[in-house]
Protein backbone atom coordinates (compact mmCIF):
# COMPACT_ATOMS: atom_id res chain seq x y z
CA UNK A 1 0.00 0.00 0.00
CA UNK A 2 3.25 2.39 0.59
CA UNK A 3 3.80 1.70 -2.87
CA UNK A 4 0.68 2.89 -4.34
CA UNK A 5 0.27 5.94 -2.15
CA UNK A 6 3.37 7.07 -3.27
CA UNK A 7 2.52 6.27 -6.34
CA UNK A 8 -0.52 8.47 -6.19
CA UNK A 9 1.60 11.45 -4.79
CA UNK A 10 3.86 11.51 -7.60
CA UNK A 11 1.14 11.16 -10.18
CA UNK A 12 -0.86 14.12 -8.69
CA UNK A 13 2.28 16.56 -8.29
CA UNK A 14 2.82 15.43 -11.95
CA UNK A 15 -0.98 16.44 -12.78
CA UNK A 16 -0.60 19.79 -11.58
CA UNK A 17 2.51 20.71 -12.83
CA UNK A 18 0.19 20.42 -16.29
CA UNK A 19 -2.67 22.58 -14.64
CA UNK A 20 -2.88 25.94 -16.83
CA UNK A 21 -5.77 27.87 -14.30
CA UNK A 22 -7.71 27.40 -11.23
CA UNK A 23 -10.41 25.33 -13.44
CA UNK A 24 -7.51 22.87 -14.05
CA UNK A 25 -6.13 22.51 -10.36
CA UNK A 26 -9.75 22.10 -8.71
CA UNK A 27 -9.69 19.03 -11.21
CA UNK A 28 -6.82 17.32 -10.16
CA UNK A 29 -8.03 17.85 -6.30
CA UNK A 30 -11.24 16.52 -7.05
CA UNK A 31 -9.83 13.14 -8.54
CA UNK A 32 -7.16 12.61 -6.29
CA UNK A 33 -9.12 14.05 -2.61
CA UNK A 34 -12.83 14.15 -3.43
CA UNK A 35 -15.24 11.82 -1.74
CA UNK A 36 -14.71 9.92 -5.05
CA UNK A 37 -11.15 10.13 -5.71
CA UNK A 38 -8.13 8.31 -5.78
CA UNK A 39 -6.99 8.52 -1.95
CA UNK A 40 -10.24 7.02 -0.81
CA UNK A 41 -10.03 3.73 -3.53
CA UNK A 42 -6.48 3.61 -1.73
CA UNK A 43 -7.40 3.77 1.67
CA UNK A 44 -10.42 1.83 1.30
CA UNK A 45 -7.84 -1.36 1.55
CA UNK A 46 -6.42 -0.58 4.77
CA UNK A 47 -8.41 -2.78 6.46
CA UNK A 48 -6.57 -5.59 4.77
CA UNK A 49 -3.43 -4.37 6.33
CA UNK A 50 -2.00 -5.77 9.60
CA UNK A 51 -3.22 -3.52 12.30
CA UNK A 52 0.36 -2.85 13.73
CA UNK A 53 0.91 -1.38 10.30
CA UNK A 54 -1.85 1.07 10.01
CA UNK A 55 -0.02 3.73 12.08
CA UNK A 56 2.30 3.76 9.57
CA UNK A 57 0.27 3.90 6.21
CA UNK A 58 -2.42 6.28 8.21
CA UNK A 59 0.93 8.80 8.65
CA UNK A 60 1.88 8.18 5.14
CA UNK A 61 -1.80 8.95 3.29
CA UNK A 62 -1.81 11.95 5.61
CA UNK A 63 1.36 13.04 4.18
CA UNK A 64 0.22 12.60 1.01
CA UNK A 65 -2.37 14.65 1.16
CA UNK A 66 -0.97 17.60 3.00
CA UNK A 67 1.95 17.29 0.10
CA UNK A 68 -0.68 17.24 -2.61
CA UNK A 69 -2.79 20.28 -1.00
CA UNK A 70 0.11 22.18 -0.30
CA UNK A 71 0.80 21.63 -4.21
CA UNK A 72 -2.50 23.27 -4.75
CA UNK A 73 -1.86 25.93 -2.52
CA UNK A 74 1.38 27.34 -3.69
CA UNK A 75 -0.06 27.00 -7.74
CA UNK A 76 -2.79 28.76 -6.76
CA UNK A 77 -1.21 31.43 -5.58
CA UNK A 78 1.15 31.86 -8.33
CA UNK A 79 -1.87 32.20 -10.60
CA UNK A 80 -3.34 34.82 -8.72
CA UNK A 81 -0.14 36.15 -8.50
CA UNK A 82 -0.05 36.64 -12.13
CA UNK A 83 -3.46 37.43 -12.60
CA UNK A 84 -3.01 40.50 -10.73
CA UNK A 85 0.35 41.30 -12.31
CA UNK A 86 -1.75 40.94 -15.88
CA UNK A 87 -4.49 43.23 -14.84
CA UNK A 88 -2.01 45.87 -13.19
CA UNK A 89 -0.22 46.08 -16.02
CA UNK A 90 -3.61 46.36 -17.95
CA UNK A 91 -4.52 49.05 -15.90
CA UNK A 92 -1.36 51.23 -15.55
CA UNK A 93 -1.51 54.64 -16.32
CA UNK A 94 1.21 56.90 -17.94
CA UNK A 95 0.92 60.38 -16.32
CA UNK A 96 3.39 61.35 -18.90
CA UNK A 97 0.60 61.23 -21.73
CA UNK A 98 -1.74 63.81 -22.54
CA UNK A 99 -4.76 63.34 -21.45
CA UNK A 100 -7.70 61.99 -23.82
CA UNK A 101 -9.95 65.06 -25.89
CA UNK A 102 -13.10 65.04 -24.12
CA UNK A 103 -15.52 65.90 -26.97
CA UNK A 104 -18.06 68.79 -26.52
CA UNK A 105 -21.87 67.74 -26.64
CA UNK A 106 -23.74 69.05 -28.96
CA UNK A 107 -27.75 70.90 -28.80
CA UNK A 108 -30.32 68.32 -30.39
CA UNK A 109 -31.16 69.51 -34.09
CA UNK A 110 -35.03 70.14 -32.88
CA UNK A 111 -33.73 72.25 -29.92
CA UNK A 112 -31.75 74.18 -32.30
CA UNK A 113 -34.16 75.04 -34.46
CA UNK A 114 -36.47 75.43 -31.21
CA UNK A 115 -34.91 77.87 -29.86
CA UNK A 116 -34.05 79.68 -33.20
CA UNK A 117 -37.78 80.35 -33.82
CA UNK A 118 -38.77 81.08 -30.40
CA UNK A 119 -35.46 84.15 -30.12
CA UNK A 120 -37.15 85.64 -33.81
CA UNK A 121 -41.00 85.66 -32.25
CA UNK A 122 -39.43 87.06 -28.70
CA UNK A 123 -37.36 89.60 -31.09
CA UNK A 124 -40.84 90.84 -32.56
CA UNK A 125 -42.56 91.29 -28.88
CA UNK A 126 -43.78 88.07 -28.20
CA UNK A 127 -44.10 86.58 -24.65
CA UNK A 128 -43.60 82.73 -24.13
CA UNK A 129 -45.92 80.79 -22.57
CA UNK A 130 -46.29 76.83 -21.49
CA UNK A 131 -49.69 74.47 -20.24
CA UNK A 132 -50.42 70.88 -19.37
CA UNK A 133 -49.38 67.83 -21.96
CA UNK A 134 -52.64 66.26 -20.28
CA UNK A 135 -55.06 68.04 -21.24
CA UNK A 136 -59.38 68.16 -20.91
CA UNK A 137 -61.32 68.10 -23.57
CA UNK A 138 -62.74 71.19 -23.00
CA UNK A 139 -59.47 73.16 -23.75
CA UNK A 140 -58.08 70.93 -26.43
CA UNK A 141 -61.56 70.48 -28.72
CA UNK A 142 -64.51 72.18 -27.08
CA UNK A 143 -62.88 75.97 -26.35
CA UNK A 144 -61.32 75.82 -29.92
CA UNK A 145 -64.84 75.47 -31.73
CA UNK A 146 -64.06 71.67 -32.45
CA UNK A 147 -67.79 70.44 -33.14
CA UNK A 148 -68.62 67.12 -31.20
CA UNK A 149 -68.30 65.16 -34.55
CA UNK A 150 -65.27 66.42 -36.15
CA UNK A 151 -62.39 63.44 -37.37
CA UNK A 152 -59.99 64.81 -34.76
CA UNK A 153 -61.98 64.07 -31.94
CA UNK A 154 -61.74 60.03 -33.18
CA UNK A 155 -59.35 57.79 -31.42
CA UNK A 156 -57.34 57.44 -34.18
CA UNK A 157 -56.16 60.71 -34.26
CA UNK A 158 -56.01 61.65 -29.94
CA UNK A 159 -54.32 59.77 -27.11
CA UNK A 160 -57.41 59.40 -24.77
CA UNK A 161 -56.95 58.04 -21.16
CA UNK A 162 -59.43 56.16 -19.06
CA UNK A 163 -59.54 58.71 -16.43
CA UNK A 164 -61.39 60.69 -19.75
CA UNK A 165 -58.32 63.06 -20.04
CA UNK A 166 -56.48 63.23 -23.12
CA UNK A 167 -52.58 63.51 -24.21
CA UNK A 168 -52.93 67.12 -25.80
CA UNK A 169 -52.71 67.23 -30.25
CA UNK A 170 -51.58 70.58 -30.18
CA UNK A 171 -50.64 73.49 -28.17
CA UNK A 172 -53.54 75.65 -28.82
CA UNK A 173 -55.21 75.07 -25.71
CA UNK A 174 -52.53 76.60 -24.07
CA UNK A 175 -54.19 79.75 -26.44
CA UNK A 176 -57.52 79.15 -24.47
CA UNK A 177 -55.87 79.33 -20.99
CA UNK A 178 -53.54 82.59 -21.45
CA UNK A 179 -57.04 83.74 -22.83
CA UNK A 180 -58.78 82.73 -20.00
CA UNK A 181 -56.54 84.62 -17.24
CA UNK A 182 -55.42 87.53 -19.28
CA UNK A 183 -57.21 90.80 -21.30
CA UNK A 184 -55.78 92.07 -24.38
CA UNK A 185 -53.47 93.32 -25.59
CA UNK A 186 -51.39 89.66 -26.27
CA UNK A 187 -48.43 88.64 -28.53
CA UNK A 188 -47.85 84.89 -27.09
CA UNK A 189 -45.91 81.98 -28.14
CA UNK A 190 -46.17 78.45 -27.13
CA UNK A 191 -43.36 75.72 -27.48
CA UNK A 192 -44.21 72.75 -26.90
CA UNK A 193 -44.53 68.86 -27.00
CA UNK A 194 -47.75 66.84 -28.50
CA UNK A 195 -49.19 63.91 -29.09
CA UNK A 196 -51.46 62.33 -31.98
CA UNK A 197 -51.56 58.52 -33.24
CA UNK A 198 -49.68 58.42 -36.28
CA UNK A 199 -46.26 57.31 -37.13
CA UNK A 200 -44.15 57.10 -40.12
CA UNK A 201 -41.20 58.28 -42.06
CA UNK A 202 -42.90 61.82 -42.02
CA UNK A 203 -45.19 61.51 -38.91
CA UNK A 204 -43.99 60.63 -34.84
CA UNK A 205 -47.05 60.28 -31.93
CA UNK A 206 -45.05 62.35 -30.06
CA UNK A 207 -43.44 65.95 -31.85
CA UNK A 208 -43.13 69.58 -31.42
CA UNK A 209 -45.14 72.63 -32.52
CA UNK A 210 -45.40 76.32 -31.79
CA UNK A 211 -48.39 78.04 -31.45
CA UNK A 212 -48.53 81.99 -31.31
CA UNK A 213 -51.26 84.51 -31.47
CA UNK A 214 -51.58 87.92 -31.43
CA UNK A 215 -55.32 89.67 -29.69
CA UNK A 216 -55.83 93.48 -29.76
CA UNK A 217 -58.16 95.90 -31.60
CA UNK A 218 -57.90 96.22 -35.56
CA UNK A 219 -55.89 93.11 -35.84
CA UNK A 220 -56.11 92.26 -39.46
CA UNK A 221 -55.15 88.94 -41.97
CA UNK A 222 -52.22 91.88 -43.23
CA UNK A 223 -50.65 91.81 -39.58
CA UNK A 224 -50.43 87.96 -39.72
CA UNK A 225 -49.18 87.90 -42.71
CA UNK A 226 -46.30 90.48 -41.45
CA UNK A 227 -45.55 88.72 -38.60
CA UNK A 228 -45.22 85.52 -40.73
CA UNK A 229 -43.04 87.36 -43.56
CA UNK A 230 -40.57 89.17 -40.65
CA UNK A 231 -40.43 85.65 -39.02
CA UNK A 232 -39.88 83.16 -41.85
CA UNK A 233 -37.49 85.43 -43.59
CA UNK A 234 -35.18 85.49 -40.28
CA UNK A 235 -34.83 81.99 -40.27
CA UNK A 236 -34.51 80.83 -44.67
CA UNK A 237 -33.12 84.20 -45.46
CA UNK A 238 -34.27 87.63 -46.17
CA UNK A 239 -34.94 86.70 -49.45
CA UNK A 240 -37.87 84.33 -48.71
CA UNK A 241 -41.50 85.16 -50.36
CA UNK A 242 -44.54 83.81 -48.51
CA UNK A 243 -47.85 83.36 -50.28
CA UNK A 244 -51.35 82.17 -47.98
CA UNK A 245 -53.75 79.75 -49.47
CA UNK A 246 -57.08 79.41 -48.01
CA UNK A 247 -57.69 76.38 -45.81
CA UNK A 248 -59.74 75.50 -43.17
CA UNK A 249 -59.36 75.07 -39.36
CA UNK A 250 -62.24 75.11 -36.60
CA UNK A 251 -60.46 77.21 -34.22
CA UNK A 252 -59.90 80.28 -37.37
CA UNK A 253 -61.74 81.98 -39.68
CA UNK A 254 -60.52 82.82 -42.31
CA UNK A 255 -58.19 79.71 -42.32
CA UNK A 256 -54.84 79.72 -44.41
CA UNK A 257 -51.84 77.72 -44.89
CA UNK A 258 -48.44 79.86 -45.62
CA UNK A 259 -45.90 78.65 -48.07
CA UNK A 260 -42.56 79.92 -48.37
CA UNK A 261 -40.82 80.27 -51.62
CA UNK A 262 -38.21 77.58 -51.80
CA UNK A 263 -34.90 77.71 -50.35
CA UNK A 264 -32.93 75.42 -52.17
CA UNK A 265 -33.25 76.38 -55.94
CA UNK A 266 -35.66 79.94 -55.29
CA UNK A 267 -37.32 79.29 -58.91
CA UNK A 268 -39.02 75.70 -58.74
CA UNK A 269 -36.15 73.73 -60.87
CA UNK A 270 -37.73 70.49 -61.80
CA UNK A 271 -36.01 67.57 -59.57
CA UNK A 272 -35.58 70.15 -56.65
CA UNK A 273 -35.93 67.68 -53.40
CA UNK A 274 -37.08 70.54 -51.58
CA UNK A 275 -40.06 72.14 -53.54
CA UNK A 276 -40.52 69.06 -56.24
CA UNK A 277 -40.24 71.77 -58.60
CA UNK A 278 -43.17 73.55 -57.62
CA UNK A 279 -41.27 76.67 -56.76
CA UNK A 280 -43.15 76.83 -53.27
CA UNK A 281 -42.79 74.79 -50.07
CA UNK A 282 -45.79 74.56 -47.37
CA UNK A 283 -44.58 75.43 -44.08
CA UNK A 284 -47.47 76.09 -41.53
CA UNK A 285 -51.18 76.64 -40.66
CA UNK A 286 -52.69 79.62 -39.63
CA UNK A 287 -55.50 82.36 -39.67
CA UNK A 288 -57.89 84.58 -37.81
CA UNK A 289 -59.14 83.44 -34.81
CA UNK A 290 -62.62 82.45 -34.92
CA UNK A 291 -65.32 84.53 -32.67
CA UNK A 292 -66.97 81.35 -31.43
CA UNK A 293 -63.27 81.01 -29.40
CA UNK A 294 -63.26 84.48 -28.38
CA UNK A 295 -66.50 83.95 -26.61
CA UNK A 296 -65.66 80.55 -25.07
CA UNK A 297 -62.61 83.38 -23.10
CA UNK A 298 -65.05 85.65 -22.45
CA UNK A 299 -64.10 88.26 -25.43
CA UNK A 300 -66.19 90.88 -27.36
CA UNK A 301 -65.45 89.52 -30.80
CA UNK A 302 -66.99 92.81 -31.50
CA UNK A 303 -64.56 94.65 -29.96
CA UNK A 304 -61.15 92.41 -29.96
CA UNK A 305 -60.01 90.22 -32.99
CA UNK A 306 -56.80 88.21 -33.66
CA UNK A 307 -54.40 85.60 -35.74
CA UNK A 308 -53.02 82.25 -34.74
CA UNK A 309 -50.46 80.34 -36.59
CA UNK A 310 -48.63 76.63 -35.65
CA UNK A 311 -45.93 75.03 -37.11
CA UNK A 312 -43.95 71.46 -36.72
CA UNK A 313 -40.91 71.81 -35.15
CA UNK A 314 -40.19 68.71 -37.06
CA UNK A 315 -41.00 69.61 -40.24
CA UNK A 316 -38.94 72.70 -39.95
CA UNK A 317 -35.69 71.43 -38.63
CA UNK A 318 -36.61 68.60 -41.62
CA UNK A 319 -36.68 71.54 -44.33
CA UNK A 320 -33.68 73.06 -42.55
CA UNK A 321 -31.42 70.00 -42.69
CA UNK A 322 -33.09 68.01 -45.26
CA UNK A 323 -33.68 65.29 -43.44
CA UNK A 324 -35.63 62.80 -45.02
CA UNK A 325 -37.02 60.59 -41.77
CA UNK A 326 -38.59 62.31 -38.74
CA UNK A 327 -37.47 58.92 -36.93
CA UNK A 328 -33.95 60.37 -36.96
CA UNK A 329 -34.74 62.71 -34.09
CA UNK A 330 -35.63 60.52 -31.64
CA UNK A 331 -33.59 57.80 -32.02
CA UNK A 332 -30.40 58.88 -30.45
CA UNK A 333 -28.22 57.49 -33.38
CA UNK A 334 -24.78 59.94 -32.47
CA UNK A 335 -24.11 59.70 -36.30
CA UNK A 336 -26.83 61.47 -37.19
CA UNK A 337 -26.56 63.84 -33.84
CA UNK A 338 -22.75 64.66 -34.70
CA UNK A 339 -23.78 66.18 -38.08
CA UNK A 340 -25.41 69.44 -36.08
Amino acid sequence: MKSSLLELRDSALRALEAGADASALEAVRLKYLGRKGALTDVLRGLRDVPAEQRPEIGALANEVKDAIEARIAELQQQLEQRARAARLAAERVDVTQPGRRVLPGHIHPLTQVMEELVGVFVGLGFGVADGPEIEDDYHNFEALNFPPDHPARDMQDTFFLPSGMLLRTHTSPVQVRVMESRQPPLRVIVPGVVYRVDSDTTHSPMFHQIEGFMVDKRVTLADLKGVLTLALQRVFGSDTRIRLRPSFFPFTEPSTEADISCFQCKTGLAGCRICKGTGWVEILGAGMIDPNVFRFVGYDPEVYSGFAFGLGIERMAMLKFEINDIRLFPSGDLRFLRQF
